[in-house]
């Protein structure tokens, strides 16, 4: 860091109090000197508005200058020209390869689900400038990545898509979209072990309302201890980390019978590869999808806009720190669950499912249980969809007549029959199956 740039650090480090993960407030004759001197605009206004694209830029570009642990990079540009941007935030110190845990941040890629956004940018200030011990625990041993706006063009008009329309959350198997395509390399490149998708949803009164709702993937081809581990970062550390903020909270895509708790119906929350929770999965991470419920909680809320905007962000913080703290106390089982799967897939072991999820048993149509040993594109579908398996980490090798060989004994296994494969429902191509 620059002798001025550390300076300005200093200064701004020393005037840096509790953040929004806990920290301890520093002692100080005016408390209005222990807050963060670098805030987002959601903060500024207590919730009375969302953060700008302008006041996030201004954010972000301050708590670069003031902090050595942090790194901001843009990964692409939306359709109308907007920056897409990836946060990093760990120990300065250059960890040894293979050493530790990375676990990635996708914050609403819904554009008119802003509260994952700002619980994002809060974290990102309070991880980079705390002195706080257990506010920074989780960089001793985590490098954590932040894709803070997922979706800026949605993000700017206040709708679920971008610019072109497109749901993103539905894009992440054909990656038609700029935003997919920036974290589908972000994925590739940092081979992220956690990753933790915030989003909020409209409750359904009685059967479907609760502050928080969670799920894992679904998806039957995630292999075993990668789902394991992810129904565990929901049960066990988001959704009581959200509970004991005072919230309550759920399983997405479930309706619940508001007397005996027991599930009626479900109406979200498949198997489908092409939404991030399972893509991650089937990327050998441990995934989970977060939602926080837009509607007012009481009668409280729907007379003050502010305070509904304030509970919706601090409980997607709740969830963060659950993400957080499991990525520092469980980077072991995290890292054999992550390593296995990888391990398998490279052996091309086990069936391959084409339709089904965890808790819906597949056709026996969908079922292949002895896999090929690859699929063989021509020239023209490697000029179709070739861009999109590099993204997707695809190893290819060459084939007759200008084509190329897709292996099945690779660690993407788990996902090229799913986008070469005539009989998988969101399929890139139908490439040639190739038997062994």
């Amino acid at each position: 860091m620059a002798p001025s740039r550390r300076l300005a650090a200093l200064a701004l480090l020393a005037s840096v109090g509790s953040g929004l993960l806990g920290a301890a407030t520093p002692a100080a004759a005016d408390p209005a000197e222990a807050a963060p001197t670098i805030r987002t605009g959601f903060e500024s206004s207590n919730g009375a508005r969302w953060t700008s694209a302008a006041e996030e830029d201004e954010f972000l570009r301050r708590v670069d200058a003031a902090s050595d642990r942090v790194v901001v990079e843009r990964i692409g540009t939306t359709v109308q020209g907007r920056p897409l941007r990836l946060v990093r935030v760990g120990d300065p110190k250059p960890r040894p390869a293979g050493v530790g845990t990375t676990a990635l941040f996708v914050c609403s890629q819904h554009g008119d689900e802003p509260a994952g956004r700002e619980g994002c940018l809060s974290t990102i200030r309070d991880l980079a400038l705390s002195r706080d011990p257990k506010t920074v625990r989780p960089l001793r041993h985590t490098t954590v990545l932040f894709v803070p706006t997922a979706n800026p063009d949605g993000r700017e008009a206040n709708t679920r898509g971008n610019a072109n329309g497109v749901d993103i959350n539905r894009d992440h198997l054909a990656l038609t979209s700029p935003e997919t395509r920036a974290v589908a390399a972000v994925i590739r490149d940092h081979r992220p072990d956690v990753i933790h998708d915030l989003h909020e949803y409209g409750a359904t009164p009685r059967y479907y309302d609760k502050d928080v709702l969670a799920l894992w993937p679904r998806n039957l081809n995630v292999a075993d201890g990668v789902h394991d581990e992810s129904e565990r970062l929901t049960r066990e550390f988001a959704r009581p980390e959200v509970e004991r903020a005072g919230y309550s909270t759920g399983v997405y895509g479930i309706w619940t019978d508001p007397v005996t708790g027991e599930p009626v119906r479900q109406v979200a929350g498949d198997g489908q590869e092409r939404i991030l929770r399972n893509t991650a999965g089937l990327k050998h991470a441990v995934g989970m999808l977060l939602e926080t419920k837009v509607n007012a909680r009481d009668a409280a809320e729907q007379a003050d806009p502010a305070l509904n905007a304030r509970r919706r962000v601090d409980s997607q913080l709740a969830a963060v720190r659950g993400t957080l703290r499991m990525a520092e106390e469980r980077r072991a089982a995290i890292a054999l669950a992550t390593g296995l799967s990888r391990a398998t897939a490279v052996a091309n072991r086990g069936p391959v499912f084409f339709g089904g999820a965890d808790n819906e048993p597949p056709a026996p149509t969908d079922v292949e249980s002895t896999p090929p040993c690859g699929y063989r594109l021509t020239r023209e579908q490697v000029a179709q969809v070739g861009d999109e398996l590099d993204l997707h980490g695809v190893l290819t090798v060459p084939a007759a007549g200008g084509g190329r060989f897709v292996p099945m004994h690779q660690p993407a296994r788990r996902l090229v029959p799913l986008l070469l494969d005539a009989r998988a429902e969101f399929h890139l191509t139908s490439a040639e199956v190739v038997r062994c």
